[in-house]
């Protein structure tokens, strides 16, 4: 009896494996379009797809399928920084077969589960957010990121645009927009490392204020302000944008900070700005959105951007209009920030070794992922970038009638 109780459980075993690599050979053949090889934890190796392969994927270790069926984005992105998981091959081409395939796991019901609760944002919790994020500090982010600091989506006029070039096109595009007059007031909503605030200031003649939570980026925007002679005319808060309430601006500039306040907190945020403009002032809001519904991703949320939340143009235009603004225009730039991700990630490889001795490899690993997954999400339009502009006022007051100005040298 003994003998058949482990004959048994011996045959259980080997059934339970089995079953465990066809889990592992369903998921990856519903889920790419493109020529695929995968080496599993025992050595043996499947292709998919006709054709040389264009990504080798190696299993080093089993990932429970608990795991992957819980969350699949958590455990994929887990199982790579910690080497349980290798790509050999562009990683962004991964995430664009996977989105292209409508088979993939991506679509399927059972395993999109990429969702993590909605973090509720206070005060406090924001501040530990943008911290956790921008205060890496600014010798990594200046390693790959161009000269102006500029950390968020580019404006490539010409193909042929380097990344500084391509970022300053962007701050002029923004400033351009509000149809600036000279000796107004401007405020910079999460104004990043200065560029916007400081070039409204230099070149548009406009008195600026810039708001930001993060204490390194404060420190810059501070001693640019210094150097470059504009305590007159331009300065930095450090402190929430929720605390800027009892003063007003002509202008509001916010750049990539929308998906950082939380879906709860977006009604609120829209207010804010509706708020902080004084009657027929102008906005122009830019960030990361959705072309469908929103959404967040609980690999991002728990290692780049806490309480990070995509929210989707809907969800956006919603806010806005509950919030007695109206809108003049939108602009969609998806491709402009699929080639800011990819020049991000070329320059990030270029220095990988320096990251590696700032931090460690998992951490170069997980940048990397990161990086490759925004250009490969924005590539397949899972996600967007928009800019809103906005009026306090009928849609277009006191802007021109057509979009010339915004292109007039």
């Amino acid at each position: 009896m003994c003998y058949s109780v482990c004959t048994a459980y011996v045959a259980k075993i080997g059934e339970f494996r089995l079953l465990e690599k066809t889990f592992y050979k369903t998921l990856i053949k519903n889920s790419f379009n493109i020529p695929i090889k995968i080496t599993f934890w025992d050595g043996s190796s499947k292709q998919y797809n006709d054709g040389e392969p264009k990504i080798n994927i190696k299993f080093n270790e089993k990932i429970p399928i608990k795991d992957i069926t819980h969350n699949a984005s958590l455990a994929l992105g887990e199982a790579y920084m910690d080497k349980k998981l290798e790509i050999d091959g562009s990683i962004e081409d991964l995430i664009i077969a996977a989105y292209q395939d409508k088979s993939s796991f991506f679509y399927n019901s059972k395993l999109k589960k990429f969702l993590p609760k909605n973090k509720k944002h206070s005060e406090a919790d924001n501040k530990e957010y943008i911290q956790d994020h921008y205060d890496i500090g600014n010798d990594f982010y200046k390693l790959w990121l161009d000269d102006t600091m500029t950390y968020s989506c580019a404006y490539f006029e010409h193909p042929d645009d380097d990344l500084t070039t391509a970022q300053k096109n962007k701050v002029n595009h923004i400033i351009k927009k509000l149809d600036p007059k000279p000796g107004r007031t401007l405020l910079d909503i999460g104004c990043g490392w200065g560029t916007l605030m400081l070039t409204a200031a230099q070149k548009y003649g406009l008195k600026v204020t810039g708001v930001t939570l993060s204490k390194e980026q404060y420190d810059y925007v501070s001693k640019k302000i210094k150097d470059l002679g504009l305590e007159n005319v331009a300065e930095v808060v450090l402190k929430d944008y929720r605390e800027m309430e009892g003063r007003q601006w002509d202008y509001v500039t916010s750049v990539g900070m929308f998906e950082h306040v939380g879906k709860e907190n977006l009604p609120g945020y829209f207010k804010n700005v509706s708020d902080f403009l004084k009657d027929g002032g102008v906005a122009l809001i830019h960030g990361i959105t959705r072309q469908g519904e929103g959404a967040a991703n609980a690999w991002i949320d728990k290692y780049i951007f806490p309480g990070g939340y995509i929210p989707g143009i809907t969800e956006n235009i919603n806010n806005i209009l509950g919030a007695n603004l109206q809108i003049a225009d939108i602009e969609m730039l998806r491709r402009h920030y699929q080639k800011t991700t990819e020049t991000w990630d070329k320059n990030f490889n270029k220095v990988r070794e320096q990251v590696v001795n700032m931090f460690d490899h998992r951490f170069a690993r997980m940048w990397d992922l990161y990086l490759q997954a925004c250009a490969g999400s924005f590539a397949t339009g899972n996600i967007d970038v928009m800019q809103f502009l906005l009026t306090k006022g009928p849609s277009g007051q006191g802007l021109p009638m057509t979009r010339d100005y915004v292109y007039d040298k």
